[in-house]
């Protein structure tokens, strides 16, 4: 067997910053069957009083999701909310145009909030600066957020919700950029909108924060003036921007596929440029915080998304199929993320349910876990706490787009509480497993509590309804400490996660 040797050193006053827990956010959008069929389907089983799916909830539960960005995404840019609140009975069977669909509105705002709550997940509210603009926008806080008193705390009450939701973040839109968006706007149309639209909204409520729209994907012809424009004009009046990114394999390349997270690494590092760029320029005190409220692998339904039939009630759209190969850049992704704690403040995988998510349903049937649920799983239960910064060396290699690609993708955590240290490692050579050597000296009477290993032997396994098993993790991982030095071999193309426990709290 082929094995290459990687080195780490880790010390625990070497910070970068806490992991903030909303890392491990995701994303609801009334798209395909994300929300009908997918977390809401009245007449399943499985499902509680208020129609939604109890067994998609327990999966949910079990990641732990903090926070779900709603109600998109594309549909948000021609959404009335006022649509979606009241009986059901009277609300509008609606042309969505965003994805070409018939939406009942069934579900809404207060719906899904109560539906999150139950979940212990807060909701990030999107507003509509597509069609709509600051009126909608204040008057949808004054909805959630406001006691009573007012007409439209007064409407929510007289819905049945007494006391306001008090929904914190929000996002001023949505790829507002793209050509595909309903109302695209150009970088000073949507900075002046988005900057007085944040000051009525904060007028409602002073207490909320809020995302300003960055960028689609790196690669939209106007990249970067986009985001310095925007901050032009909104920079003391939002305390986040928006990264948006999904990755793909169309062409087959393992090798260049899993170097993919060299992107979504230069992305943020260039966005951090140009915010700084405009605190500078602005002489400002306040450092601006990243929300990367969308990201995923998505290429396996492009085409035949196409021949869906239009103006259906969710349709199956965007349903991609995961591979393991698809898990581990999953996980090189979080990595990626958890490296950057100290600017990045959310992240949504997009989506949860139905929709290109790590969790699948069938109608009336069961629900499962695809291959890219598990690295979200474990980064969620075990990425919270200080995130260290690792001395790394790691063999190299060159692919079709990157060079210099390292081997090892790798993330420490430390969760001084629990008196735990988590290490978090993608093995991405595909013929060699990885010697692991790591210097862990600072942590006295720490043993290995676990090791966590996802692997297969075939990089197009997936997970289906009928074979809800085929790739999923297992921990017989190898992983050992004596004299300091915590050593472990990484299987080739391989997703590990290494705890390490005080002996008192083993």
């Amino acid at each position: 067997m082929n094995v290459q040797k990687a080195r780490m050193i880790v010390d625990k006053e070497y910070k970068l910053a806490e992991a903030d827990p909303r890392l491990y956010s995701s994303f609801i959008e009334h798209l395909g069957r994300a929300v009908y069929g997918g977390i809401y389907e009245p007449d399943h089983p499985e499902s509680d009083e208020y129609g939604f799916r109890k067994d998609v909830a327990a999966m949910i539960q079990e990641v732990g999701v903090p926070l779900i960005r709603y109600p998109g995404g594309n549909f948000v840019s021609g959404y009335n909310w006022e649509d979606g609140v009241g009986p059901v009975e009277s609300r509008p069977r609606r042309l969505e145009l965003a994805w070409r669909t018939i939406e009942p509105n069934e579900v809404g705002t207060n719906e899904f909030i109560r539906w999150a709550k139950g979940l212990s997940s807060d909701v990030m509210m999107a507003v509509n600066l597509g069609t709509r603009g600051v009126d909608a926008a204040r008057n949808l806080v004054e909805y959630c957020n406001h006691p009573s008193g007012s007409t439209y705390s007064d409407l929510r009450i007289s819905h049945g919700f007494t006391e306001p939701h008090k929904i914190k973040t929000w996002c001023l839109g949505n790829e507002m950029d793209g050509p595909w968006q309903i109302g695209q706007k150009t970088a000073d149309e949507y900075g002046r909108l988005a900057a007085e639209t944040a000051k009525a909204m904060r007028l409602v409520d002073p207490t909320i924060e809020l995302v300003a729209c960055g960028s689609s994907f790196r690669s939209m012809p106007t990249y970067a003036q986009w985001e310095a424009t925007v901050l032009d004009h909104t920079y003391e009046q939002v305390d986040y921007l928006s990264l948006h990114s999904y990755y793909g394999n169309p062409e087959g390349n393992t090798a260049n596929y899993l170097a993919k997270s060299l992107d979504m690494d230069h992305f943020i590092c260039e966005i951090v440029a140009v915010c700084d760029y405009i605190k500078a320029k602005k002489r400002s005190k306040k450092t601006l915080h990243l929300s990367f409220d969308e990201w995923n692998i998505w290429f396996h339904t492009l085409e035949s998304d196409k021949a869906i039939e239009p103006w259906q009630v969710a349709p199956s759209q965007l349903e991609d199929c995961y591979t393991f190969e698809d898990a581990l850049l999953v996980g090189s992704l979080l990595i990626t993320l958890l490296n950057h704690a100290d600017r990045v403040k959310i992240a949504c995988l997009a989506q949860l349910v139905n929709v290109i998510a790590p969790i699948m349903t069938e109608t009336g049937g069961r629900a499962w876990k695809q291959t890219i649920f598990y690295p979200y799983l474990h980064a969620s239960l075990y990425g919270r706490g200080t995130v260290l910064l690792p001395v790394i060396s790691s063999p190299l290699y060159d692919s079709k787009d990157y060079t210099d690609v390292p081997m090892l993708d790798s993330a420490v955590v430390f969760r001084e509480e629990a008196e735990e240290l988590v290490v978090f490692a993608v093995n991405k050579s595909l013929d060699s497993a990885l010697l692991l050597d790591c210097d862990v000296r600072g942590f006295q009477d720490y043993r290995v509590q676990e090791h966590i290993v996802l692997e297969n032997k075939d990089v197009s396994a997936v997970n289906t309804a009928e074979e809800p098993d085929k790739v999923r993790p297992h921990n017989r991982g190898d992983a050992a400490v004596a004299d300091g030095r915590l050593t472990a071999s990484l299987p080739k193309l391989s997703w590990n996660v290494i705890r390490l426990a005080r002996r008192s709290s083993l």
